[in-house]
């Protein structure tokens, strides 16, 4: 049986998928989603339920097509017949983001991803996916029993080293799309890896504020430069 959908929704006007970083959870993202839910309906999808009374339960090693193929049914249910939706995500939301954009391009307007850690795009990336799990979680740590109590927890255990091993399967955007990373993260291997996407995937490459928590460090600039990053799309696509 499938599990139901966790997802929260405010604000009115188009449709803002956000998918977030880390095992899904929307921590930290409140300031800024109620900044874009004044421009937008602003759905934020929580893959794992974690902030839906799933967290603490066993989490199986989790895959990217999962995540991408839950947010395609997201957007099923809350988009009206013949309508389209633009999507935000951030680290691994930002994986998933660029999976459902080769996956499932017919409902999305523009995709906007935010320092996905597919650092394997990179010549030396082998090295950088070694050296950013070393960094997190420690070469080699087996999971532990607490790992599914904590979202940081699930995201060492389960997420983070099937999500860097992602490679997009596109070669050539099929839709909108956007590589976003911050400006306090620059020479870094994720700013990087946005930089190689961009290029190898036909999208765009802009400039946020912050680092790999700009989302949460600095929410209202942070909204209101993605809000005009979608309206620029759109007057391209127009």
């Amino acid at each position: 049986m499938t599990e139901p959908l966790s997802y929260d929704v405010t604000g009115s006007g188009p449709v803002l998928l956000v998918l977030p970083g880390g095992a899904g959870h929307p921590m930290g993202l409140g300031p800024l989603t109620e900044r874009l839910a004044a421009r937008s309906t602003v759905v934020t999808y929580d893959p794992l339920g974690l902030a839906h009374g799933r967290l603490g339960r066993p989490v199986p090693e989790q895959r990217v097509a999962d995540w991408s193929e839950g947010a395609h049914r997201v957007l099923e249910e809350v988009l009206p017949e013949g309508g389209s939706a633009c999507v935000f995500g951030t680290s691994s939301g930002g994986i998933a983001a660029l999976d459902l954009l080769a996956r499932r391009p017919g409902r999305l307007a523009h995709v906007v991803a935010h320092e996905p850690p597919c650092v394997t795009v990179l010549p030396d990336g082998e090295e950088r996916r070694a050296e950013l799990i070393g960094q997190l979680d420690g070469p080699g740590r087996p999971p532990a029993e607490g790992d599914a109590a904590t979202p940081f927890g699930v995201f060492l255990a389960r997420v983070l080293r099937p999500f860097t091993s992602y490679l997009p399967s596109f070669t050539a955007s099929p839709g909108g799309l956007s590589l976003a990373a911050g400006t306090d993260s620059r020479g870094g291997s994720l700013y990087r890896t946005s930089v190689s996407l961009a290029g190898r995937l036909g999208g765009a490459f802009v400039e946020f504020p912050g680092g790999h928590l700009g989302t949460v460090d600095h929410p209202v600039a942070f909204a209101d430069l993605l809000a005009d990053t979608l309206r620029s799309s759109a007057r391209t696509s127009a």
